[in-house]
């Protein structure tokens, strides 16, 4: 049997080529599927007359060029011994083939259009192609797929911001209250991951005045829990605006945790007030959430008499309120555990409680009428700095005051 031009699998150089289709200097990993000699040869030689930079494997079936599609480009003849025309497109293109330029022996035929319709990024007639035109195909199309393969990318890069636009839209809400004599400031810093994770909050003004907010941390990190912590504030806020009691929430809340949790074990602790139409008093309830403060000089931490369990942990007791008498002036601060557990300039030691009302003390004397939005914000920034960077953890934090 007569020695083949170019044996299988044989890797061939041409000259470099200046206008190199790849980054850097790199040969362009060409395979070509071809069962005739000749037309092997032909395409070796086009190849050096366009002077590309290739690394090429030559099989002469489609089943062997299945086993080499780690390329950037494939040379098809839609002629082969084991496939015969666009089904050999087809398969190849199913099988995750890269950019693929089709040589056809079909002049004046739409075979070619139909190729490129199925998927080709180039075809070619044998007889009526020179090296020029086959390194301008080559090129061409190894750079249209990679065009192809970043616009792919964008658009899921898309795809995912608006996923996470939706999921921080569900995690961060506008607070709904229409009394302008109540004061509210809400935040949110990611943790480190930049990404949102199971902490969540929420501020709602009923119709006879009640005003209730929350802060909630759901165990653990990741989508998951995000997705769970968005699903307990909406159904949080669904309770408050049905004008559920105040004391019956958080007992279905939990009944929607159980529903909704991916695993037995994850548990949400919840921090929740119910400050009254004359804004004098307030319910505190506390589902093994910390406890927020009271803001003051120097500011004190609310009393924990009535705190109850977290939510989904399978063990006897509910939720009492506590009733706290407010009087005239006033400013609370619900917070999630972010706060607490930020570490102070990277060391061992935590921020935790006597950290964060000495860091408030601070806040507070130096811009003591600053607006909820604003202390919200310096709260949270000067946490930030404590720690040295970003937080490990998410942090959410609400702040609602009332001056008569």
């Amino acid at each position: 049997m007569p020695q083949s031009p170019i044996a299988a699998g044989e890797q061939h150089r041409a000259a470099p080529d200046p206008v190199s289709a790849r980054a850097g200097d790199g040969a362009i990993r060409l395979l070509l599927v071809e069962d005739d000699d000749g037309d092997a040869m032909l395409v070796r030689e086009h190849l050096a007359d366009a002077g590309l930079v290739v690394d090429l494997t030559w099989v002469r079936t489609l089943d062997e060029a299945l086993d080499h599609l780690d390329v950037d480009c494939v040379l098809l003849d839609l002629g082969l011994p084991d496939a015969m025309g666009i089904g050999a497109l087809e398969r190849l293109l199913a099988a995750g083939a890269p950019a693929v330029v089709v040589l056809t022996g079909l002049a004046g035929t739409d075979a070619g259009v139909q190729a490129v319709a199925t998927g080709a990024q180039d075809y070619l007639v044998k007889g009526e192609v020179d090296g020029e035109l086959l390194g301008r195909s080559v090129r061409y199309a190894v750079q249209r797929r990679q065009l192809e393969h970043a616009g792919r990318e964008l658009y899921r890069g898309m795809v995912r911001a608006e996923e996470t636009n939706r999921l921080e839209r569900a995690l961060l809400p506008t607070p709904a209250v229409r009394d302008s004599g109540l004061h509210v400031g809400v935040g949110y810093r990611a943790g480190r991951d930049g990404l949102l994770g199971g902490d969540f909050y929420d501020v709602v003004e009923r119709p006879d005045g009640t005003v209730l907010a929350m802060v909630g941390d759901v165990c653990g990190h990741g989508p998951d829990e995000a997705a769970l912590g968005a699903t307990l504030r909406t159904a949080w806020r669904t309770l408050v605006l049905a004008d559920v009691p105040a004391d019956a929430i958080l007992p279905l809340l939990e009944r929607v945790l159980a529903s909704e949790r991916a695993r037995p074990e994850i548990f949400t602790t919840v921090s929740m007030l119910a400050v009254a139409p004359d804004r004098a008093s307030a319910d505190l309830y506390l589902a093994g959430h910390p406890v927020p403060l009271l803001l003051g000089s120097p500011s004190t931490l609310l009393p924990t008499q009535s705190r109850g369990r977290a939510l989904g942990i399978p063990v006897s007791g509910g939720w009492e309120p506590h009733r706290l008498e407010l009087g005239d002036r006033w400013r609370i601060l619900l917070y999630t555990d972010g706060i607490l557990e930020a570490t102070v300039q990277g060391g061992s030691g935590r921020v935790g409680k006597a950290g964060l009302l000495s860091l408030v003390d601070a806040i507070v004397a130096s811009d003591g009428e600053a607006g909820p939005d604003l202390l919200v914000d310096r709260v949270l920034h000067d946490v930030r700095a404590l720690h040295g960077g970003d937080l490990v953890d998410d942090a959410a934090v609400v702040v609602v005051g009332w001056r008569k």
